[in-house]
């Protein structure tokens, strides 16, 4: 065992018996490599990413690669889940000297962390152009021992460098203009044919069809509902969305969404949850609110705890094979449908006998088959000329089937830890999903992983921490973990109209600014001005896989700024809007969620408050009315009148004199800034918050 093996990560644990002597990122490594003129060799991957462990398997258990590592470097293998921080930071490095990045990441650094090379998979031996890591180690030792002076002059540059892309240039608001731009690159891009932007690999980037969305809502723009509709279907049917046991695998590899990069985050899921719940709500089309069920069911079922926090991911690999656990040969299935089932299978789900997807590296098709739809339901059942209810019941009863005798294999591996970034987007989507189709599971789910986080990952001091593992919670959380966190609470009250929620998004976010803020010139940083010093202290806003926490940030403060009334928050968000203009304007499309925060101040933003007394038929009914509608702009708030004074006073004091109205439940609608009479009626008040009549 190295000297991992005391680690709480997955993925750490995962390499603790390699025969490269592993440290953890913490001062004893570097101290090391110091005292014995080191450079460090620094890893960063996480436990279900495939290539990490094609790479763990080619290289770091060979006893022959790990003895030239052992000599020459001082070895740190980082966990990019649990410190985002030090990931984020050589991320960059990687994509400034190579113009791309991905996991496992390889960095070569002086014993000061200062990288002065990068890269990603490293293959054992040189081949088709990309060298090895054994003649890589062979090059970097005679480097050091050479030209050392040079390979630190270049780490200087290269830090500088990165200390000078991390520095921001405060401008000019966005607006309208930077929308339009946006929803014009999105355009430029969009796959008319399978859905999806660019072609492979084909990325869900769920916050694209959420802005999309606000772009619908805005200009009532059809082309843009059409580009989410599109690819919301198109991922539906493929095999990037498990048909047997749901929930989405992290990525397409082809453009099509046939062959799936195997491995389920529980982020994708949380995310692309939200747009089916949108989607639904602006459409009312079924399915994208069961596609969002089906995610929902996968994830109590496979990624829940007994105390109800979510797990982080599922392996692409089982068995030492990418995807085995979820592609079928025809003999399998044979054994396990009935012969008028293997039909059925066959036409709905492109089974063939030689398989359904080829292996890039022969051209060859595999044998094996990746459950998908080429069409709808509708259509097959127009094909078979059968009824569509009865064709649906028919593919539940064989998938039911296919499930259970799938739940015999060897699953992937678990990644088991809990991440209060991730879990608190899971607690957003659920929230959601219980104020739209009014489902107390989801409520209760979202209740329950909330507490959880409060109780278990809040430190003495009161500060919140990244993650829990095992009963132990550590690592003092990063921006994302507030940024997401007051996300989940704020959807949580607007669900529940419980200000218990309220108060805690309010209390999170002082302490959010207190720590993170850039008191100079604004936005949020990544890390606290007391987390431990690396070559740089970020700040990022660009929306990859997950939103940045500036923008989900901005998106926060105007929310409260709408319920609360206070100002202090509108300032904030504005200073976050500026800070970031320069660099944003030039590629206004990789910062949707940001888009989706400047849409929001923009407007039109609707303010609604419900006076009347919670049992009463008039208020569960106005209440019930907003549910319905898509209205992605808005910040509803319940004045519970049977209370003296109503809870809600104490936060949002102007509410105070909204009052119920010739005894009923009272609508007040506020249209940017702009107060409408206040009104009884439904369909006044609906009237009152339609964005076209503004």
């Amino acid at each position: 065992m190295n000297n991992l093996s005391s680690e709480k990560s997955p993925y750490l644990l995962q390499h603790a018996n390699n025969p490269v002597d592993w440290y953890p990122w913490d001062e004893e490594a570097f101290q090391k490599a110091k005292l014995e003129n080191k450079p460090i060799f620094l890893s960063i991957g996480y436990s279900t990413c495939h290539w990490c462990h094609v790479m763990a398997h080619e290289s770091f258990e060979d006893p022959n690669v790990a003895q030239l590592m052992n000599d020459l470097f001082v070895s740190i293998k980082v966990d990019r889940e649990e410190r985002p921080d030090i990931d984020k930071i050589y991320m960059t490095v990687c994509q400034i000297m190579n113009n791309s990045g991905g996991w496992p990441l390889t960095i070569i650094m002086t014993p000061d962390k200062k990288p002065f090379f990068a890269g990603t998979y490293f293959p054992k031996e040189s081949r088709f152009g990309r060298i090895g890591i054994i003649d890589l180690i062979k090059k970097i030792k005679e480097l050091w021992n050479n030209q050392r002076r040079e390979l630190i002059n270049s780490s200087e540059r290269i830090t500088y460098a990165l200390q000078d892309v991390s520095s921001e240039s405060p401008g000019e608001s966005l607006n309208k203009k930077t929308l339009e731009k946006a929803y014009a690159q999105l355009s430029s891009r969009f796959d008319n044919e399978n859905g999806g932007f660019g072609g492979a690999p084909k990325f869900p980037s769920p916050h694209n069809l959420l802005f999309l969305l606000r772009v619908y809502r805005r200009e009532n723009n059809t082309e843009a509902l059409l580009m989410v509709e599109k690819t919301l279907q198109e991922m539906r049917k493929g095999g990037i969305f498990d048909q047997v046991g749901f929930g989405f695998h992290r990525y397409s590899t082809d453009g099509e969404w046939l062959v799936p990069h195997f491995e389920k985050m529980l982020y994708d899921n949380a995310l692309l949850a939200m747009a089916y719940i949108e989607a639904y709500q602006a459409t009312k089309n079924a399915e994208y609110r069961k596609t969002a069920e089906e995610i929902f069911e996968y994830i109590l079922r496979d990624m829940t705890s007994p105390e109800g926090a979510f797990y982080s991911a599922e392996d692409a690999d089982s068995e030492g094979e990418e995807g085995k656990f979820y592609t079928w040969k025809l003999e399998e299935l044979t054994s396990i449908l009935d012969p008028e089932e293997i039909k059925l299978t066959e036409i709905v789900y492109n089974v063939k006998p030689d398989g359904n997807f080829l292996e890039e590296s022969t051209g060859k098709y595999t044998g094996k088959n990746i459950l998908h739809l080429t069409q709808n339901l509708e259509m097959i059942s127009e094909d078979l000329n059968t009824n569509l209810e009865e064709l649906a019941t028919k593919i539940e009863q064989l998938r039911k089937k296919l499930f259970k005798s799938r739940e015999n294999r060897i699953r992937p591996h678990l990644d088991d830890k809990v991440l209060t970034d991730w879990n608190s987007l899971m607690i957003a989507s659920l929230a959601k999903a219980f104020f739209v189709f009014g489902d107390d599971k989801y409520k209760k789910a979202a209740q329950k992983a909330i507490n959880f986080i409060f109780k278990n990952l809040i430190d003495y001091k009161g500060d919140l921490l990244h993650r829990y593992r095992e009963g132990s919670a550590e690592i003092k959380a990063f921006l994302d973990d507030y940024s997401f966190l007051i996300w989940a609470l704020i959807e949580l009250y607007e669900a529940t109209l419980d200000t218990t929620y309220l108060f805690k998004a309010i209390d999170l976010t002082s302490k959010q600014l207190e720590l993170f803020w850039d008191k100079e010139i604004g936005g949020f940083y990544f890390s606290t001005e007391n987390s431990e010093e690396l070559i740089t202290r970020q700040k990022e806003i660009y929306d990859g896989a997950l939103p940045s926490g500036n923008s989900v940030g901005m998106l926060n403060l105007l929310r409260l700024f709408q319920i609360t009334g206070e100002s202090k928050y509108e300032i904030k968000a504005d200073e976050i809007n500026r800070v970031f203009a320069e660099s944003v304007k030039i590629n206004p499309s990789a910062h949707t969620f940001l888009m989706i925060a400047v849409d929001f101040a923009i407007g039109p933003t609707f303010s609604l408050v419900i006076s009347g007394d919670s049992g009463e038929t008039d208020t569960i009914m106005m209440l019930d009315s907003i549910r319905k509608k898509f209205l992605p702009n808005k910040t509803v708030i319940h004045r519970a009148t049977e209370q003296d004074p109503p809870s809600i006073d104490k936060i949002a004091s102007y509410t105070e004199f909204f009052d119920k109205y010739l005894n009923k439940a009272t609508a007040y609608v506020c249209v940017n800034k702009t107060c409408k009479p206040p009104t009884n009626e439904i369909e006044k008040m609906i009237e009152y918050l339609n964005p076209f009549r503004v």
